[in-house]
């Protein structure tokens, strides 16, 4: 069990890390419609 919930973690750590680093990116750069198209992308 306590194996199981650290991968549940890890992953929603790692979807957490990449929002945020695709958000930084499209802040930075100026361009919000390719954090949307990103989000769409992984939500599928």
């Amino acid at each position: 069990k306590k194996k199981i919930w650290k991968t549940i973690w890890k992953k929603k750590g790692y979807w957490v890390a990449l929002k945020a680093f695709s958000l930084a990116k499209s802040l930075s750069t100026g361009n919000s419609k390719s954090f949307f198209v990103q989000q769409i992308q992984t939500l599928e």
